[in-house]
């Protein structure tokens, strides 16, 4: 039996998962982009209301009760949070964004700039914490004409 013919089967088979483990590589460090990789396609705000308990939505839907971390898709517009309590006005505000300076690595690596500006992960959340005060609404006061 000839040994040295095994060899080089198993030599060619552990070259190709080799090629073929670089080339999946390759095309997965060529898709993604860097603001994408290091910092994710979300982030985590602080949602803090006066008086606490508020329900807070975010884009229609219910996340939780105030105080709360609330996880929000990065955007060229920020996601609209909704603040609700009973006997209180509804709040909403939309968080500000602004650029991320790790997506100007991307400038080397166009493809990654084009993935970052798709997916909105070339922007981040201006402010970490919103403290919203809920106020009681108006009450119409009806006036009435002295007699």
């Amino acid at each position: 039996m000839n040994y040295s013919y095994f060899a080089r089967i198993i030599k060619t088979l552990f070259m190709n998962k080799i090629l073929q483990f670089a080339v999946i590589a390759g095309v997965a460090f060529s898709t993604s982009s860097c603001c994408t990789i290091f910092k994710g396609s979300r982030e985590s705000i602080r949602v803090v209301s006066n008086p606490p308990g508020a329900t807070v939505e975010v884009d229609g839907i219910e996340r939780g009760i105030t105080p709360l971390d609330v996880s929000l898709k990065k955007g060229f517009s920020g996601q609209t949070v909704v603040l609700k309590k009973d006997g209180f006005d509804t709040r909403s505000f939309r968080p500000e964004t602004a650029f991320d300076a790790v997506s100007v690595l991307n400038l080397f690596f166009w493809p990654g700039f084009i993935i970052d500006a798709a997916t909105g992960s070339m922007m981040k959340y201006d402010l970490k914490s919103y403290e919203l005060k809920l106020t009681k609404p108006e009450s119409t006061v009806q006036v009435l004409p002295k007699k």
